[in-house]
């Protein structure tokens, strides 16, 4: 059981990632890759993704078994969806954190010799990491990536939505069936025995895509204090795969323009005007206008509470989407000025 220890500070300082990180997808995803059989939900990706693996990639793989440890080290806190700015902080990773994480990997066994310079800090070791991950990523996780968003972004929202309603307290009660909630300790069901306290630091809450069976965190406690837990994943994805998605998100494009399929894309758990606008970096003027056109088209409805207003799809909207989807978020730059 993992149990982290909450202060009324903590409370207050408990918020949700803006979207998967991308260092972590990486880690999680090549614990798929790594299974020896079956792979769930992920076994089409895994089958397409594993042939085309060059032999630089499967570097990665050593340092990230499917099961038991994986160094803190690959999975760095740096605010930002952006996958070279991650690997620049894990090429600097501190030799002593090095040393330590892959010691703890080894458990006892003495390590590949690329580990063992890797845990020495060696310049060429560090550079072959470096080549392993971008190759892995450019394989395995960058061509997926408006998918991944896509999905973690609907996730996401719908988590946001509970937590306006209930509460910080409820947001955690409810975030998945293996976590327990009772003042002042969240728990997680996990095979290790350890305690966290927050100590006043808060706690990062990440939803992902590639996480597997249960929620998990980092395994050093005095690292910033991050819990990731698994998205609710769409039914057929399996049927699609999420490279359908970006197909889908393509033609989607083509019919609608690319700002007005990302809202009907954003609209897939429902959003006040002001969400809207956040989520995809557009002024709140912008996300009115564009919702407006496609209510007028019949493909959300707008209702309103109190003094906001909450749009939908409706069922002509969701029919159109089919689980295919538009660009998300992440695909946006300056779409403000856009046409749509």
């Amino acid at each position: 059981m993992l149990r982290f220890h909450f202060t009324p500070d903590d409370l207050a300082r408990v918020r949700i990632a803006p979207g998967p990180d991308p260092m972590w997808e990486v880690l999680l995803s090549a614990h798929v890759v790594n299974q020896r059989s079956g792979a769930g939900l992920f076994g089409p990706w895994r089958e397409r993704v594993l042939p085309g693996l060059p032999p630089a990639a499967r570097m990665l793989l050593r340092l990230t078994p499917s099961r038991g440890y994986s160094p803190d080290f690959l999975t760095p806190l740096t605010g930002t969806d952006n996958f070279e700015t991650g690997l620049d902080v894990v090429l600097s990773t501190p030799r002593a954190r090095l040393r330590h994480d892959i010691s703890r990997l080894a458990n006892g066994h003495r390590p590949h010799q690329w580990m063992r310079d890797l845990a020495d800090g060696s310049a060429p070791a560090l550079r072959g990491l470096g080549v392993a991950m971008r190759a892995y990523h450019e394989q395995a996780i960058g061509p997926y990536w408006s998918g991944i968003r896509a999905a973690v972004d609907l996730d996401r929202a719908a988590r946001t939505r509970a937590w306006v309603a209930g509460g910080t307290e409820h947001a955690l009660r409810t975030l998945h069936p293996a976590i327990r909630w009772k003042h002042p300790v969240l728990s997680v069901s996990t095979a290790a025995e350890r305690d966290v306290d927050l100590a006043g630091r808060g706690l990062l809450i990440i939803p992902s895509y590639f996480c597997t069976r249960a929620p998990i965190s980092l395994a050093d406690p005095e690292l910033p204090p991050v819990l990731l837990y698994p998205i609710t994943h769409e039914t057929t994805w399996t049927d699609r795969g999420i490279e359908a998605r970006n197909d889908g998100g393509r033609q989607l494009t083509a019919l609608l323009g690319r700002t007005r399929a990302a809202v009907l894309r954003a609209l897939g758990t429902g959003a006040t005007t002001s969400e809207l606008a956040q989520r995809l970096g557009i002024s709140p003027a912008s996300a009115s206008e564009h919702a407006t056109v496609l209510r007028n088209a019949g493909l959300i409805a707008s209702g309103r509470e109190r003094n906001t207003v909450i749009h939908a799809l409706t069922p002509l909207g969701r029919t159109l989407l089919d689980g295919r989807g538009g660009p998300g978020p992440a695909e946006l730059t300056a779409t403000a000025a856009d046409p749509a």
